[in-house]
């Protein structure tokens, strides 16, 4: 695996710790916080709390991926984002992802002064536009499991083989090896007995020696119905559980964190890295 990627003008070094991901939506109708941060000074207000919180990548988004979404077009998603990556990249030293699957709103979001991609499809939503885009602007990109089905045979096996086309995917659009990050895609096209196994298998899906991939790795477990129905919990009462993804995560030595509540989470991080390092 890659020991350093750079992201924006920040360097991030692999192996001894996990960065966090803040995310901020700044739409109507999200599953966790929509219609909160959806005004420009609302997210502006959110941005700076995310990087006192020790947040390590900001990751905006202007369309919910809930289940029962509706979808925007690409007009319309660039009205929402575009305008919040100037006003941040303007005001904070945090690199910016822009969340979306849309090789034009990527283009845009680019333009605006976004540092990476977090493709929730993985690449394979639209024949190689959006990869197209990636390698021409020689971004990194964060590339995540997801099927429009929830059946498997074999679930890590194939979660594997599906990321590899991907992996291919990006190789033939000219995306560099060392600016891909990979995301198992918790809450993606799969039931909750699905995201627990994905859960519980985050090593075997990194470990090369278990067959896994040999990349960074990013969870995006936060606030997910998985901890929902596990815990018979709405989403604003799931912090309890994200933290324990995230302990699993820092244990499974992932890279990546993507989460509501950095401030939690960097202290979580903090705590199980101090445990490991003792061990």
């Amino acid at each position: 695996m890659i020991n350093k990627m750079i992201i924006g003008k920040k360097e991030f070094l692999f192996g001894e710790h996990t960065y966090i991901m803040g995310i901020l939506n700044v739409t109507p109708d999200s599953f966790s916080d929509g219609g909160s941060y959806n005004t420009l000074d609302a997210a502006l207000r959110q941005a700076e709390k995310l990087e006192r919180s020790g947040c390590d990548i900001l990751d905006i988004g202007g369309e919910s991926t809930r289940p029962g979404y509706t979808k925007l077009s690409d007009e319309e998603e660039i009205e929402r984002v575009a305008p919040v990556i100037e006003a941040v990249k303007a005001r904070f030293d945090l690199p910016i992802s822009l969340d979306t699957y849309k090789a034009g709103v990527a283009r845009a979001g680019l333009l605006a002064g976004a540092d990476m991609i977090n493709d929730i499809w993985g690449l394979r939503y639209d024949n190689g536009q959006m990869a197209e885009v990636i390698a021409q602007c020689g971004v990194p990109c964060c590339l995540m499991h997801n099927r429009k089905t929830a059946e498997y045979g074999s679930l890590i096996p194939e979660i594997i083989d599906d990321l590899k086309i991907t992996l291919e995917i990006a190789k033939s659009a000219g995306i560099q090896e060392d600016k891909i990050i990979l995301d198992p895609g918790v809450g993606f096209g799969k039931t909750c007995e699905h995201n627990l196994r994905v859960l519980a298998h985050m090593k075997d899906l990194s470990d090369r020696a278990a067959g896994g991939l040999d990349y960074p790795w990013l969870l995006g477990a936060s606030r997910k119905s998985v901890i929902g129905r596990t815990l018979d919990l709405p989403a604003n009462e799931r912090e309890e559980g994200t933290l324990v993804t995230t302990v699993m995560a820092v244990e499974a030595g992932w890279q990546f964190v993507r989460v509501h509540d950095a401030e939690k989470s960097a202290r979580t991080i903090r705590m199980t890295e101090a445990i490991l390092r003792s061990w």
